[in-house]
């Protein structure tokens, strides 16, 4: 039987979402492809529903955060527009070129307000970075995010691909950009 770790259960369990082309995998599956019995995938995680947190929150991280480049130039509220445009725009490539990751993110992050703002702490992070806020707890960063939330959460997606997206982003960023 092999050894396995944390990460290759997340990487086994992504593949086989990408592979089946849904989100809908089991826990006999990934015990499967890593030869290994449901029991040693739980000395991992404590249960499916963390199993399924992680995974989604790994793949937001990688796919969606660590994709998006800190600004450098402009002034701080020039480089938080352009941050979070960019946030926008890859949550919209996710949702358009990771139909089943986005599903499954959906499903287990999403919904989930405490598995939701965990993830998206990286996100406050940088926010607070741009803006020099210097907040612990980041609850300006949370209020910014969660002004766009239009064009982050799921629940919108059907907009994403509507011809005004981008029109609705800079209203949306003239509104908050004078409290900033």
């Amino acid at each position: 039987m092999a050894k396995i770790t944390r990460e290759k259960i997340l990487a086994t369990a992504e593949a086989l979402i990408t592979a089946n082309q849904q989100p809908a995998v089991t826990l006999d599956q990934i015990a499967q492809q890593l030869d290994v019995t449901h029991a040693a995938i739980y000395k991992h995680f404590t249960n499916k529903q963390a199993l399924w947190e992680a995974v989604a929150a790994a793949w937001f991280q990688r796919t969606i955060i660590d994709q998006i480049p800190l600004p450098t130039t402009g002034t701080p509220a020039e480089q938080l527009h352009d941050w979070l445009w960019a946030f926008a725009n890859a949550k919209k490539h996710a949702y358009n070129d990771h139909p089943q990751m986005f599903a499954l993110n959906t499903r287990y992050i999403d919904s989930n307000p405490t598995a939701l703002r965990a993830v998206l702490t990286s996100a406050y992070v940088v926010i607070d970075t741009i803006m020099s806020y210097q907040d612990a707890h980041h609850e300006r960063a949370e209020t910014i995010l969660s002004a766009f939330s239009v064009f982050a959460l799921p629940t919108f997606k059907d907009t994403w691909n509507d011809d005004d997206y981008a029109a609705r982003f800079e209203a949306l960023w003239q509104l908050i950009v004078r409290g900033l």
